[in-house]
């Protein structure tokens, strides 16, 4: 597989599992958490922006929790590594250059959704989905990149 299509594999199976359309829906967080199998259960948490929405982006900042598993280091002592550093540094830029901002310029979640009247609106789904997919593409894409073993494993059932 290429890393074209392993990067949009990881893109497809985000957004299957928030969509919830061909499976029961992820939250955001949970979502990223899933794509990546990681335990998905710390990532409930970032759900609507850290359950009350004054928070970033559930998605992004599952991104960047992603990636803190993949190459940070076990010992909790440790410095950053060298590699979580590039990583970051490579993924905050692509979330300032391929995600949409809110009316206020942000990407905290009530910002990001307030055009939409209805939170519970297929409108409001479909444009959390695609940011959802684009997050896991991101996340894939750096990840590869910087030499993580990863592949894309069948959605679990519920």
């Amino acid at each position: 597989m290429t890393k074209a299509q392993l990067v949009a594999a990881f893109r497809e199976k985000a957004r299957l599992l928030y969509e919830g359309k061909a499976v029961p829906h992820r939250s955001c967080g949970m979502c990223l958490a899933e794509t990546f199998d990681r335990e998905p259960r710390p990532y409930h948490a970032l759900r609507r922006g850290g359950i009350t929405g004054v928070g970033e982006c559930g998605a992004v900042v599952a991104g960047g929790l992603v990636l803190g598993e993949l190459f940070g280091y076990p010992d909790s002592t440790a410095p950053t590594s060298v590699t979580l550093r590039e990583a970051m540094v490579r993924y905050q830029a692509a979330v300032a250059k391929r995600l949409p901002k809110g009316p206020k310029g942000t990407i905290v979640c009530n910002d990001l959704v307030s055009p939409f009247r209805d939170f519970r609106s297929e409108e409001r789904t479909l444009f959390c989905t695609v940011i959802a997919s684009t997050v896991a593409d991101m996340v894939a894409e750096v990840a590869i990149d910087l030499g993580a073993r990863i592949a894309v494993t069948p959605i679990r059932d519920t």
